[in-house]
């Protein structure tokens, strides 16, 4: 988690419903979330929040760097999803802004795991 900002990574979860683009699992479901790049670091991809999306860590440990759109048609079968629903998610989520001061504030009052679980202190 050191590349990034805590209020960064949060508000992009935020933007994401706190739940993974590609499977669907929420927090609520005890997923644990991660951050994925669209297109990958090790083909050129940045840290920018448009190509940074919610996953999971299963979906994210499943993609590695393949493209997306390779990755979406492998996943599409077992999430009985169809391939273009789930690239329809991930690109509303990359043209969504996100509310880093909304982020801030809510760490200010709350711990990550309260944050995360949307318990209060």
């Amino acid at each position: 988690m050191n590349w990034i900002r805590r209020e960064k990574r949060l508000a992009i979860y935020m933007r994401d419903g706190l739940a993974c683009v590609y499977c669907g699992s929420t927090v609520e479901d005890e997923a644990r979330l991660t951050l994925d790049h669209v297109k990958p670091r090790s083909k050129g991809g940045w840290n920018h929040e448009t190509n940074l999306v919610t996953a999971c860590h299963q979906c994210n440990s499943r993609r590695q760097d393949r493209p997306l759109a390779s990755f979406i048609n492998a996943v599409s079968g077992y999430l009985s999803a169809e391939p273009t629903q789930i690239l329809r998610r991930v690109k509303h989520s990359q043209r969504r802004s996100i509310n880093v001061a909304e982020a801030k504030a809510i760490l200010s009052r709350r711990s990550w795991a309260e944050a995360l679980n949307g318990e209060p202190k």
